[in-house]
């Protein structure tokens, strides 16, 4: 498997190499060219002389190619489902649906396409003036590796539905469908060099997309030190960016909420990509009233999640991506354990020992009595452990809520309006959801606040962020 560049198939420039590991049993899948940014200058010049023949074509033109790959990549989802799961580690009912979602997301875009039209303005005797939107030009994309493919989709729907071309740089350690994906799109129609994926480190790919003065727009999924570096780099070409860097989403439970749901809501929006999720629940806050119960549920359920190998039959949890994320949360939940900061109500421990000794596999974890200043609440644990608090009211919870530099999601469980709306107003979060956590379809908009990055992804104003208005003023 190699990068892609002008719709072939190349080895990089200097020809070293990325091995591409399963995180379930470290066996290497593939490997892929370390692109330099001898690649990525060489990418953008192949984008800049595609750019004005796609910017020509009809947005409903550009939108029934994204249609016909969106069938292909329907046609192709075991293949592509089975490739995610090998790179990636999560269950592959898990990157099924992440490989159907990324059809959905073309399928919406194609969708509006039709409908993303200019506006014309009267002003009366002096005149009309005609509002157009075209395309920025050359954009850039750097996905990360817990939801390549979902997140490829995110950003390469808008940016080529509006008349942009792209350059792509997935992550080291998951590049191998979004090159598949990149091949999908061109077999739909897409012509050579309107998407071009240049593989390689953020340190050389990344870095040099950033710096490129070519490319106008940069999108970024990733952690926030990278992206503050990336807005501090950025601004001296003036290049528009998004960033959406991560979060510690809440999520409070209050006396009327139905307890069953809300114990399948944290399950799912905890442990879900074995929590390697920047929208997964983080921090779980329960009115005491129904702490006890609600707690005991939940330890139930955690306690029945299989963990394994992605591949398998019956797999709850598959492998963290990495040997360096799994120590990272060992290391926390050593932390906790020798300084007492809390009480390991179960997991907390790594398979080795056991089968799976190979992989990168971290038992679900709940932990409860959290002492202030844990790092299990203020930081972001990207990985299968959910501190749980007690609250003694509704306004505890909210305040606890937003006592957090991240900004990105929050959820509340309950069946009360007028607690629905006092979370909605006060907790600060880039989306609010209702009895239920994490999902995020194309059609909502998308992004946080804070630390959790700026700009917005998704819906149907996402095109209007790869494109700028230009005016027609007509005296009479």
């Amino acid at each position: 498997m190699l990068m892609r560049i002008g719709g072939k198939d190349t080895g990089g420039i200097d020809e070293t190499w990325i091995e591409v590991k399963n995180p379930a049993t470290g066996e290497l899948i593939d490997r892929v060219p370390a692109g330099t940014k001898e690649d990525v200058a060489y990418a953008v010049d192949v984008a800049e002389a595609a750019s004005g023949a796609w910017a020509k074509k009809t947005m409903r033109e550009r939108g029934m190619i994204l249609y016909q790959a969106a069938r292909l990549v329907r046609d192709q989802y075991k293949e592509l489902a089975r490739l995610l799961t090998l790179e990636q580690g999560k269950p592959l009912k898990e990157s099924t649906d992440e490989v159907r979602g990324f059809a959905n997301i073309l399928e919406f875009y194609a969708g509006i396409s039709a409908c993303q039209n200019g506006e014309v303005i009267r002003l009366g005797p002096s005149g009309d003036c005609i509002v157009i939107r075209e395309p920025l030009g050359v954009c850039g994309a750097i996905i990360p590796w817990n939801m390549p493919v979902l997140i490829m989709g995110w950003k390469t729907g808008p940016a080529l539905l509006a008349g942009n071309t792209l350059v792509l740089k997935p992550a080291s350690s998951t590049p191998l469908a979004n090159l598949r994906l990149g091949k999908i799109l061109e077999e739909g129609g897409l012509p050579p060099g309107v998407l071009n994926i240049v593989t390689g480190s953020g340190d050389s790919v990344g870095m040099a997309l950033v710096k490129n003065p070519v490319i106008r727009k940069l999108s970024f999924t990733g952690n926030r030190e990278t992206g503050n570096r990336i807005r501090e780099m950025a601004g001296g070409s003036l290049k528009d960016i998004t960033l959406e860097l991560g979060g510690s989403d809440p999520m409070i439970v209050m006396p009327d909420a139905d307890i069953d749901k809300a114990v399948e809501g944290a399950l799912r929006g905890r442990f879900y990509n074995a929590g390697q999720t920047c929208t997964a629940v983080k921090r779980l806050y329960v009115h005491e009233k129904i702490a006890s119960v609600y707690i005991k549920k939940l330890q139930v359920r955690v306690e029945t999640l299989t963990v394994g190998n992605g591949l398998g039959s019956r797999i709850d949890i598959g492998p963290m991506n990495s040997a360096e994320q799994r120590e990272r949360i060992s290391r926390k939940i050593e932390e906790t354990r020798d300084n007492k900061l809390g009480t390991i109500l179960t997991g907390g421990h790594s398979l080795k020992g056991t089968v799976y000794e190979k992989g990168h596999f971290y038992r679900p974890t709940l932990v409860t009595d959290i002492m202030p200043g844990s790092g299990l609440v203020t930081d972001e644990i990207f990985g299968p452990v959910l501190p749980v608090m007690t609250v003694p009211d509704l306004d505890t919870a909210i305040r606890e809520a937003n006592n957090s530099r991240f900004g990105l999601g929050a959820s509340v469980w309950t069946k009360d309006l007028s607690t629905t709306r006092r979370v909605f107003n006060e907790v600060k979060a880039g989306i609010i959801w209702v009895n239920r956590h994490l999902t995020v379809p194309p059609e909502v908009p998308f992004g946080g606040i804070n630390d959790s990055g700026m700009g917005r992804e998704n819906g149907q104003h996402a095109p209007e962020s790869y494109s700028r208005t230009k005016t027609l003023y007509m005296g009479w």
